[in-house]
């Protein structure tokens, strides 16, 4: 660890008290992303190269790996677990009932908690929008757009949501793409 992430974990809160991870591992990338070799192979490679341009919705590769991406979440990229095991986490089965206020886990056992913190991941919310828009393949929720137009309601547009158009829509380069195609986009109705 980095001096850096050796202080994060020992103010992390398994540094005081008993801590379990419940759940599925979402898996990791099996290398440390700060090394030297990893900033010359890996982020030119991976996400400057295969982000940007294979995992893409015009691609078939592309297309699975982002429907996987949104139903599960993609790998973690700092977080080893070894980093998990050495900072005193244990890692437990997932959370499937309660009983007597205490969690379940999957293979029956009981874990006798004092506290729970309940962590879901995230989900964009689209509440806030009253338009009949939604119904993504993927996730019914989801916004029904062509890389972030939305054509069935002119004049709105997405950008910066997660997998859009690419693995790389969430980072600045691809983000920075797809804004582009919506300006395109509405330049081209302006005329």
């Amino acid at each position: 660890l980095t001096p850096f992430e050796d202080d994060l974990l020992e103010r992390e809160l398994a540094s005081r008290h008993e801590t379990w991870l419940s759940g599925r591992h979402p898996g990791h990338i099996p290398f440390r992303i700060e090394g030297r070799l990893a900033h010359r192979i890996f982020i030119p490679f991976v996400i400057g190269f295969l982000f940007h341009y294979v995992f893409t919705t015009s691609t078939p590769i592309g297309r699975r790996m982002r429907a996987k991406l949104l139903s599960q979440g993609g790998l973690l990229v700092r977080v080893k677990p070894e980093d998990l095991r050495d900072a005193g986490i244990r890692r437990v089965p997932r959370t499937t009932a309660v009983r007597d206020g205490l969690p379940v886990l999957a293979d029956g056992r009981t874990l006798e908690v004092a506290n729970v913190i309940w962590c879901t991941g995230y989900r964009p919310s689209f509440s806030w929008i009253d338009l009949p828009v939604f119904g993504g393949q993927e996730d019914p929720h989801e916004p029904v757009h062509q890389r972030g137009v939305v054509p069935q309601e002119p004049g709105l547009y997405f950008v910066g949501l997660h997998f859009l158009y690419a693995h790389s829509s969430t980072l600045i380069r691809g983000a920075g793409r797809d804004a582009e195609h919506v300006v395109q986009h509405l330049v081209s109705r302006m005329r």
